[in-house]
């Protein structure tokens, strides 16, 4: 683990993971690579547990708006609720620093060439928080619609993220992770009325893959839908530990 110099608004250096290649899990897909995954899911939900700590898996493609829907609902829960991060991405601490500035404890995984984060990543990153200090814990997965959808990270909901300047096909064209998720929260409604975009089509194609999915309607720049977005998540507002 290394620190690198982007840091947040107290001047604290960003702990950052980078992955080397005897630590990553292979990326090629099979049943054993799966059910190891899975297993140390399992680990990483028991960790939370034990501790107290909810976790929300935040998954979507590059620009839908995570990083800055996760920076709202800190500002909305950080009076209520003692709030973490985990961000994953290819390189650098740009998103994590957004967060951190808000007083979060954050841990950057620089994943390199793998495009999502998986359980044994996660586990090393608990390592770096104190989950005795936590009440929510975001993970903000690798910017994309296909990888993460195959590996569950422990967290208690998973989120998933498109926007209105993504286009209506957006969930027909990457089917799995809608399947995988238990929110999808439809982003930049604030530029609804400037796209060419049946913005309800997104919601009706995601149930028809996942009935039991939470379909909420978001813009993290004007906070609509947001109370909605907490209570879809199912996030504990009053935390069992004092």
């Amino acid at each position: 683990m290394k620190a690198l110099r982007k840091n947040g608004s107290e001047g604290e250096p960003i702990p950052v993971i980078t992955i080397g290649e005897d630590e990553a899990l292979e990326i090629e897909l099979s049943e054993d690579l799966l059910k190891e995954n899975r297993r140390l899911a399992a680990e990483v939900r028991r960790m939370l547990d034990d501790h107290d700590v909810y976790a929300v898996d935040v998954m979507g493609s590059i620009g839908s708006g995570k990083t800055s829907i996760i920076e709202k609902l800190v500002q909305m829960l950080k009076n209520t609720l003692r709030i973490g991060m985990i961000a994953g991405d290819a390189a650098s601490t740009i998103d994590a620093g957004r967060v951190m500035k808000h007083g979060v404890p954050t841990v950057q995984v620089n994943t390199g060439r793998e495009c999502h984060l998986d359980g044994n990543l996660v586990l090393k990153a608990l390592d770096k928080l104190n989950l005795k200090d936590l009440d929510l814990l975001f993970i903000e997965n690798v910017g994309n619609l296909i990888c993460p959808a195959d590996y569950p990270l422990g967290a208690h909901r998973r989120l998933v993220v498109i926007s209105v300047t993504e286009g209506c096909d957006m969930v027909v064209k990457h089917p799995l992770i809608f399947m995988e998720a238990d929110v999808l929260a439809v982003n930049k409604m604030d530029l609804a009325h400037l796209m060419d975009v049946e913005v309800d089509k997104m919601g009706k194609d995601a149930l028809m893959l996942n009935r039991r999915i939470k379909v909420v309607y978001t813009s993290a720049k004007t906070g609509e839908g947001l109370d909605n977005l907490i209570d879809a998540l199912e996030v504990p507002l009053n935390p069992r530990k004092k």
